[in-house]
């Protein structure tokens, strides 16, 4: 279980899901005009990727850069998300 952790193996397999839910979660508004439209959940799981492929990187011990890319679009995509809230 340790080397699949640290391969990056685990997190690339819940950034995989997380896209297929973003689609799903997509396609069912788009079809039923019903749930979460997907311009109140896109950058908080924006923000939630960002942080799943800053760990990722820090697991396969990546350059320092791509980790501090990830944190920083995950804090943008955050800031966003909570702007977009407190402006309802």
């Amino acid at each position: 279980m340790g080397d699949l952790i640290r391969s990056g193996h685990l997190v690339e397999a819940i950034l995989a899901l997380t896209a297929v839910e973003w689609l799903a979660l997509s396609a069912y508004h788009r079809l039923t005009g019903r749930g979460v439209p997907p311009r109140d959940f896109n950058r908080n799981l924006l923000s939630g990727m960002l942080l799943l492929l800053a760990l990722r990187e820090a697991l396969v011990n990546g350059w320092w850069g791509w980790i501090a890319a990830s944190l920083t679009g995950a804090l943008v995509a955050h800031v966003a998300d909570l702007g977009h809230r407190w402006i309802r």
